[in-house]
């Protein structure tokens, strides 16, 4: 009987099974624990970005095409009005700590407080986090080198966060989760990898619920570096500076910012009484194996992504009705990601919007995923899509709807999130609106944005 309970567990792979520590492995009552199939719901989110110190204000701002670039000043390492920027202003800044990690903490207190959590009724060891990793504290190397006030450095003690785990560790470590504890740095698909390795989670049946996200502050070697390879736009007008799928764009502008989550299976979020945002449908990462900072011009991984992701979200091209794309603002991600889309939606392209809101709040690299799904699901509660700001010429290569410079009043029922970066990581995840009265959000009263 042995033989045949390992027979079928190697055969039947998608179930996990584990015997009792008291029984024994040659009983009938084997424990066999089934993937989860419930619906995976967001019940949390928490967001501040050059535009908003929190999710609505936010949200507010890009509903009504606030922009956050400006020239950069005060920042060590970069010569004032050198590069353009959408940074963060913290009032309650702590120079002891890393930006990033105290932009990340803000986004997670919110999402937190957002979902309602009681954390003295749910079981923590199973709660988990998934939250990117983020760049180091170098304050030994400039101390080192001798090169004082030419580089961000912190406080004190820069080894306690001089692991780029080290804000997930601090996060999960101040909520007691001791659930798994996931930390992935693969560039700017890095919030969507954790969104995606989160719901991995809850449906293995390691966890119930997780605490998922990304943010980014900008870094000088990171500035430098794209500056140096003339990735960076520059422009006399700031706030017009990032402008995606436009003919006239050149280049990509830098943010700062964090978002969040909470996530739970849909039966442990009803069962606290919590309401409910959207349903994760599901998604999909590729590698695209093509170059490190190059694209493939035919789109083949990129549509070959969408076209998986809408498989295994059960959903067809006709379905989704918002795509948040990436929208960088460069001539090869642009062409790129409008081909990928236009050929992977066909005859449902025509009715297909698309927007980046890097044309707002610039692009959050690390953080970009996970604070552009959050405005994704934010669209979907308010039947709102945002714009793409600063779009006055497309570029006849971009065959989409690319919602140019005014938002639209559409009830849009699924949505799609897109994330290409630098290593040929893609990463796509869908989302349904959750309409259900009771746990979900009704829709505002229609308001005309600006």
């Amino acid at each position: 009987m042995f033989r045949n309970c390992v027979f079928f567990a190697t055969q039947c792979s998608r179930f996990q099974v584990q015997f009792h520590p008291f029984i024994s492995p040659f009983s009938l009552f084997t424990v066999i624990s089934f993937p989860i199939t419930e619906p995976i719901v967001i019940t949390g989110i928490g967001m501040i970005t050059s535009i908003g110190q929190d999710r609505e204000s936010t949200w507010e701002a890009m509903r009504h095409g606030k922009c956050g670039i400006k020239r950069v000043k005060n920042l060590p390492g970069i010569p004032d009005d050198h590069v353009l920027a959408a940074m963060v202003d913290l009032p309650d800044r702590d120079f002891d700590k890393l930006k990033v990690i105290q932009l990340n903490e803000i986004a997670a207190k919110e999402a937190m407080l957002d979902s309602g959590i009681d954390l003295e009724q749910v079981d923590l060891e199973r709660f988990a986090s998934a939250i990117s990793g983020h760049t180091s504290d170098f304050t030994h190397v400039v101390e080192r080198l001798g090169l004082h006030g030419q580089y961000v450095t912190s406080g004190k003690n820069w080894w306690d966060q001089f692991f780029p785990a080290t804000s997930s560790g601090r996060i999960a470590s101040h909520y007691n989760l001791q659930g798994p504890r996931m930390v992935h740095s693969t560039a700017c698909a890095s919030g969507l990898i954790e969104l995606l390795t989160a719901v991995r989670s809850i449906r293995d049946d390691q966890c119930d619920i997780a605490l998922v996200g990304s943010a980014e502050a900008i870094d000088p070697i990171f500035a430098a570096g794209f500056k140096n390879m003339r990735a960076l736009s520059d422009s006399d007008d700031p706030e017009m500076s990032c402008r995606p799928f436009d003919k006239d764009r050149n280049g990509f502008v830098m943010g700062e910012g964090a978002a969040m989550f909470v996530i739970e299976r849909m039966s442990h979020a009803v069962g606290r009484g919590a309401k409910i945002y959207a349903e994760i449908l599901g998604g999909s990462a590729f590698a695209e194996a093509h170059h490190l900072t190059g694209l493939d011009m035919e789109s083949d991984s990129l549509e070959h992504l969408i076209r998986t992701a809408l498989k295994k979200s059960d959903l067809g091209p006709g379905d989704v009705q918002y795509i948040n794309c990436h929208g960088t603002g460069t001539l090869q991600n642009d062409i790129n990601e409008a081909r990928g889309i236009h050929n992977a939606f066909g005859a449902w392209n025509n009715q297909t919007c698309v927007s980046s809101l890097k044309s707002m709040i610039g692009h959050l690299v690390s953080a970009s995923g996970s604070v552009e799904f959050a405005s994704t699901i934010l669209a979907l509660r308010d039947g709102y899509l945002p714009p793409t700001s600063n779009l006055t010429n497309l570029d006849p290569a971009c065959e989409i709807d690319c919602i140019a410079r005014t938002g639209r009043q559409i009830k849009a029922q699924h949505a799609m999130k897109l994330s290409i970066a630098f290593g040929g990581h893609l990463a796509a995840i869908t989302a349904r609106r959750w309409n259900d009265a009771a746990t979900g959000f009704a829709y505002p009263e229609v308001r005309r944005a600006a």
